[in-house]
C-alpha cells in the first residue's frame, strides 16, 4: 500500500524503478532477530536473494551472517561488514579461484555438496597451510511441496549429498587431512509455507546427524537451510513471514545438545516484502478477447513469473475505483512469455499510469538483465 506522498514522488521518477521499503524491512529484519535469539539460533542471510547495498546495510547492522554461492558473493558480503567468521559458501559449482577466495578470507564454513569438492578443497588448503572448514550438505529426500523448479532436496538433484554416498564422504574426510569437519547442512527448496515441511526436516536431520556421530564424527553444526516462503498473495495485510512458528519447528522438533550450534541461511522471507517494481503503461491494447497492458518493465527487471510462473500482485497505483477488467499485464520484451500476469483484475487503466509489481524484494533487481540491450533501472528508497 502506497502514500499519496509516495505515489507523487513515483510520479517524478523515470520509470521503471525498484521501490524499497527500508521501514517494511528493518520490521522484518526485527521480527526474524526476535524469533531466532529467542533460541539461540544463527541467522545467516542469502546474498542471492538481494544484494542492494542499502539491503545489505540494513542486515549486516542486525548481526546476521552472510549465506553466499559465489565467490562474488562472498567478496560482497565482507566488503559489506558481515564477519569473515559469520560467512558461509554453499553451491555446487565452486571454482578454484573462489575456493582459493574464501580461504584467504578465512570464512566460518565451506557446505560442501559431493566427494571431488570436498577432495579439492583440502589440496587448495594444503597448498595453503590451511584448514578449511567444512559441512557436509545432504539431501534428505523430503519434498517441500513447492514449485519443481525451486525444489532442492530431492534424491538425484544437482544439489548435495545423497545418503548412499556417506560412507564414502566418510572415507573422504578421514583422508583429507586439511579438513575439519563441522557438521552438516540441508536446504530443500525455497518458498516454502507448510510448517509440516519442516517437521519432516527436522526428523531427518537427526537420524542423519546420529549416523555421523555413530561414525566417530562430531557434529558441531546442524544447518537446516531456508526456504520460508512468503504471501505473494497479500503483501499489505501479510507482510511478515511467521518467523514465531518457524523456529519454534526447530525448537520442538530438532534435537540439540548444548555444545551444538543451529544454523539457518533465509533470504526471500527477509527481503521479497520490502519492495516492489514500478512500471509505467506504455500502450494499451483492446481486442476482441483480450485487453493488454503494455508496461516499461518486462522480464529484463522481473523475471520470476516468465521463469517459474511465479504470482505477484499488480495494482494501478494511479487510479482507485472498482477493478471492473482484466488485463493481460506484459512487458515490451520482444519474447512471448515477456508477461508478468494474465487476466489481471483493475480500475478501466490508460496510456501512463503507474502499475505495481508488489513483493519483488527477492530474486527481482538481483536477476536483472540487459537483454534487448535495455538499460539497468534506478533503484528508489522510502524516505
Amino acid at each position: 500500500m502506497f502514500t499519496p506522498d509516495t505515489i507523487t514522488r513515483f510520479k517524478n521518477a523515470e520509470t521503471p524503478f525498484y521501490y524499497y521499503d527500508l521501514d517494511m524491512l528493518r520490521q522484518t529484519l526485527q521480527a526474524c532477530y526476535d524469533a531466532s535469539s529467542r533460541y539461540g539460533f544463527h541467522v545467516h542471510y542469502a546474498l542471492k536473494a538481494n544484494f542492494n547495498p542499502k539491503v545489505l546495510q540494513m542486515i549486516q547492522s542486525f548481526g546476521f551472517g552472510a549465506d553466499c554461492v559465489s565467490g562474488g558473493e562472498v567478496k560482497a558480503a565482507i566488503d559489506y561488514g558481515f564477519k569473515n567468521n559469520q560467512v558461509v559458501f554453499a553451491g555446487v559449482g565452486k571454482s578454484d579461484k573462489e575456493i582459493n577466495f574464501a580461504l584467504d578470507a578465512d570464512i566460518f564454513c565451506f557446505n560442501v555438496e559431493s566427494v571431488q569438492e570436498l577432495e579439492i578443497i583440502n589440496e587448495l588448503a594444503e597448498k595453503k597451510g590451511k584448514i578449511a572448514k567444512v559441512a557436509i550438505r545432504i539431501n534428505p529426500n523430503v519434498d517441500a511441496h513447492t514449485h519443481h523448479f525451486i525444489t532442492t532436496g530431492l534424491d538425484e538433484n544437482k544439489f548435495g549429498v545423497n545418503t548412499w554416498q556417506l560412507d564414502d564422504v566418510l572415507k573422504a574426510l578421514r583422508a583429507c587431512k586439511n579438513i575439519q569437519f563441522m557438521g552438516v547442512h540441508f536446504h530443500i527448496g525455497s518458498q516454502i509455507t507448510d510448517m509440516e515441511v519442516y517437521k519432516s526436516l527436522c526428523i531427518r536431520i537427526n537420524e542423519i546427524a546420529a549416523w555421523f556421530e555413530d561414525h566417530g564424527f562430531t557434529v558441531k553444526i546442524l544447518n537446516a537451510g531456508g526456504g520460508l516462503g512468503v504471501d505473494y498473495h497479500n503483501p499489505d495485510t501479510n507482510n511478515i513471514s511467521d518467523f514465531q512458528s518457524y523456529f519454534k519447528v526447530f525448537k520442538d522438533f530438532l534435537n540439540v545438545r548444548a555444545d551444538q550450534e543451529v544454523h539457518f541461511e533465509l533470504g526471500r522471507a527477509l527481503v521479497a516484502q520490502c519492495a516492489s517494481l514500478v512500471s509505467k503503461v506504455l500502450y494499451v491494447k483492446n481486442g476482441q478477447k483480450k485487453n493488454f497492458l503494455v508496461l516499461d518493465a518486462g522480464m529484463t527487471e522481473l523475471i520470476r513469473p516468465m521463469l517459474y510462473q511465479a504470482y505477484h500482485e499488480i495494482e494501478n497505483v494511479s487510479r482507485t475505483g472498482a477493478a471492473d477488467l482484466k488485463y493481460d499485464v506484459v512487458g515490451p520484451i520482444c519474447e512471448s512469455t515477456d508477461c508478468f500476469r494474465k487476466d489481471v483484475e483493475l480500475p478501466e487503466s490508460f496510456r501512463g499510469d503507474l502499475i505495481a509489481v508488489r513483493t519483488a524484494g527477492a530474486y527481482g533487481e538481483v536477476m536483472a538483465s540487459g537483454y534487448n540491450l535495455r538499460d539497468r533501472v534506478q533503484s528508489l528508497y522510502s524516505v
